[in-house]
């Protein structure tokens, strides 16, 4: 299935990613980046799948009560495995089931919303919610990791690589 193979493309650069990361380097902070790491960023991208994975079989996915899991955005060995365990889960799961989201956006208040949706859509918003933060880790890993060789999608979005590869055809 095509969103499986999308989702599986983009969680195995990260894990390249994360085998090439010296350990000390997941947790080094980025002035581009406010301060933050790339272990963080990489946690934050994960959590989201986790999030769709425990959510599938309650039928209520919450992407605002994620663990924030330490682990994740500073041992290696648990990133990797963590995910090793999302591509397991993505590519097991290959038909549509509906579910609901729970969302809330008051500031102030634990008030929140239930909206209709189902896994396909929201392993959608997840490969889309994994590029924007791979395309921010890039510019970090620049600055903390030069070491590191990141292939030329990383980081950006499938429509973005045909429209390059569009005009590279049309100035041929």
């Amino acid at each position: 299935m095509q969103l499986s193979s999308a989702a599986g493309a983009i969680l195995n650069q990260l894990s390249r990613l994360v085998e090439q990361l010296r350990d000390n380097d997941m947790l080094k902070p980025s002035r581009a980046l406010s301060n933050s790491t790339i272990g963080q960023h990489l946690r934050h991208t994960l959590e989201f799948f986790i999030c769709l994975e425990e959510g599938y079989d309650k039928g209520l996915v919450n992407y605002d009560k994620r663990n924030h899991d330490k682990l994740i955005e500073t041992d290696k060995a648990i990133a990797l495995g963590t995910i090793q365990r999302i591509i397991e889960f993505v590519n097991h799961q290959q038909k549509d089931q509906p579910l609901k989201l729970e969302v809330g956006y008051h500031p102030t208040s634990e008030e929140s919303l239930i909206v209709e949706t189902n896994y396909f859509r929201e392993l959608t918003y997840n490969i889309e919610h994994a590029v924007h933060h791979m395309a921010i880790m890039k510019i970090g890993i620049h600055e903390v990791a030069p070491y590191i060789s990141l292939p030329p999608d990383f980081g950006v979005a499938v429509s973005t690589l045909r429209y390059h590869q569009n005009q590279t055809l049309a100035t041929t």
